[in-house]
């Protein structure tokens, strides 16, 4: 099997790396039909990946001022990656997020994969409308992640996030620890799955757990304000609610898939951030 992956960005060039027989599909615009087949048959994969998108810099708000180029990445580019796939005949799995879900889910254990989300950020918006078709196309699996946790420093690294934040809310949510995720994404492309599956570690994370890894395996010194999590926007530090849920992964679980539970996994992973900051190496940043 190999596997073409789209989006040279933090996520694909770790899959492309880390994945059996992967290659990147570096500068190609996924929005781009012509672009995208003459890869396709330049590489002739089994299966595709795509971790293309805009997830906005430095954070998702820019997607709410960049509404356009945010639908062409995370929408039509995702549909006529779909298109192209299907008409050579290639897998795709494609890289959604769990954060078109917001609050509380409906019933215990968190957000499933077939329940409605409510999407309110424009971001989550344009992720959400993907999904909404690809889940109903052949040869086609979706996968959600959220907020996920590297264990080398970089931007869209949850840890590198948090400790650069003099301001923090104390919220539970569910994470995906990068490695994992990457085993998961292997073991869905041997299968050919199909569908929606939720890539997330079991048992959610409080920021505040973070930050006190963080504490005692990087920086004894570190120093953070607790605020409220209505202040984000009240203070004008964000400019739209940001989503904070926990999802449930029983699809994954039905295949016989499995992640390691997010307190075991993430002293580990604290541990080769810790030796990763101490070496200077820092992982690649945002999405292609």
């Amino acid at each position: 099997m190999t596997t073409l992956v789209f989006g040279a960005g933090f996520l694909g060039e770790r899959l492309a790396r880390c994945l059996p027989r992967a290659a990147l599909a570096r500068g190609v615009d996924i929005s781009d039909r012509q672009a995208v087949l003459s890869a396709l048959r330049a590489h002739a994969p089994t299966a595709a990946v795509n971790a293309a998108g805009k997830t906005g810099r430095p954070n998702v708000d820019w997607c709410e001022a960049h509404p356009l180029e945010t639908s062409r990445a995370n929408v039509t580019g995702a549909l006529v990656l779909a298109e192209a796939c299907a008409e050579l005949g290639v897998h795709l799995l494609h890289l959604g997020s769990g954060c078109i879900f917001y609050g509380p889910s409906p019933s215990p254990g968190g957000w499933r994969e077939d329940d409605f989300a409510n999407p309110t950020s424009f971001y989550s918006r344009t992720k959400y409308a993907a999904d909404l078709v690809l889940s109903r196309l052949p040869n086609i699996a979706v996968v959600r992640l959220r907020m996920p946790i590297d264990t080398a420093p970089g931007p869209r690294n949850l840890i590198t996030k948090l400790a650069g934040y003099a301001q923090v809310i104390d919220v539970e949510n569910s994470v995906t620890i990068v490695p994992d995720l990457v085993e998961v994404v292997g073991a869905l492309l041997e299968r050919r799955a199909t569908g929606v599956f939720h890539a997330t570690n079991p048992g959610p994370v409080r920021h505040t757990q973070l930050l006190a890894l963080y504490r005692r395996f990087v920086n004894p010194d570190h120093r953070f304000t607790l605020i409220a999590e209505d202040e984000l926007v009240r203070r004008g530090l964000a400019t739209r609610a940001r989503s904070n849920c926990i999802l449930a992964n029983e699809r994954l679980e039905s295949l016989g898939v499995r992640m390691r539970p997010s307190e075991a996994a993430l002293t580990d992973v604290f541990r080769q951030y810790a030796a990763a900051v101490a070496a200077g190496k820092t992982a690649a940043g945002g999405h292609g």
